[in-house]
């Protein structure tokens, strides 16, 4: 309908200078993104990618600006009450329990809400056959489906990944980006995808976040950056 306002970001930060202590790492820093939208963030090493989810989860130090989660400013707000309020967290070093079975690694995490354990291993079968296996027995693909099962559990509208492939096997990374189509497709969840290896992730995502010295220096469709190879290459060094 002609003059109707845009929906409110699902997620959004506007201005934010953050980073550990006194150190800044994020600088002038906005960032809007759809409820229900896949956002890859990409962009050479030390720019500051992983430091934006972890601002994101109310990790760093927030010096300024403002982060909005469905239009509440969760800025001030604590990890534990951010992830309350609905923002799922599975970190780059993955951070199982290892000496917790698998499903004790999930109930610990759990909350109300429609992913449940069963849910968890109808997506990640190979999870229920190891349910009762400490984490440390776990391959790294296998801790990789685990940091995500455990970040579903906690019934989350906005999903943060970060380099959710690393390391591991191209099956596995073909079977982990399949679970991220599935949650896209059947869950519409919101969710922002950091990841180094950019094929896999412009192909999982909508839309490209490239990030240069701690700000956004390229934000459009993922489809740009995968048909001009030389635009890729020249912000993020590969093509």
């Amino acid at each position: 309908m002609a003059g109707m306002a845009e929906p409110a970001p699902h997620l959004e930060l506007r201005g934010v200078r953050a980073g550990y202590g006194a150190t800044v790492v994020l600088e002038a820093l906005d960032l809007h993104i759809a409820r229900g939208a896949c956002v890859a963030v990409l962009g050479r090493n030390g720019v500051g990618k992983s430091t934006l989810l972890a601002t994101i989860m109310g990790h760093t130090t927030l010096q300024d600006g403002t982060i909005a989660l469905a239009g509440a400013d969760i800025g001030a707000w604590r990890a534990h009450r951010r992830a309350r309020a609905g923002l799922g967290w599975v970190p780059q070093e993955r951070e199982v329990f290892p000496s917790l079975t698998v499903q004790d690694n999930l109930a610990v995490a759990a909350r109300p809400g429609a992913w449940t354990m069963a849910r968890a291993f109808e997506i990640f079968p190979r999870l229920e056959e190891r349910a009762r296996h400490p984490g440390r027995a776990l391959s790294g693909g296998e801790q990789q489906m685990l940091a995500i099962a455990r970040a579903l559990v906690g019934n989350p509208s906005v999903l943060l990944m970060d380099e959710p492939f690393e390391g591991l096997a191209p099956i596995v990374v073909e079977e982990l980006a399949g679970v991220i189509r599935r949650l896209r497709t059947d869950a519409a969840m919101t969710m922002l995808l950091v990841e180094q290896r950019t094929d896999v992730a412009l192909e999982l995502a909508e839309r490209a976040v490239v990030m240069e010295r701690g700000r956004v220096v390229f934000d459009d469709a993922s489809g740009r950056l995968q048909s001009d190879p030389d635009l890729l290459h020249s912000l993020v060094g590969v093509g």
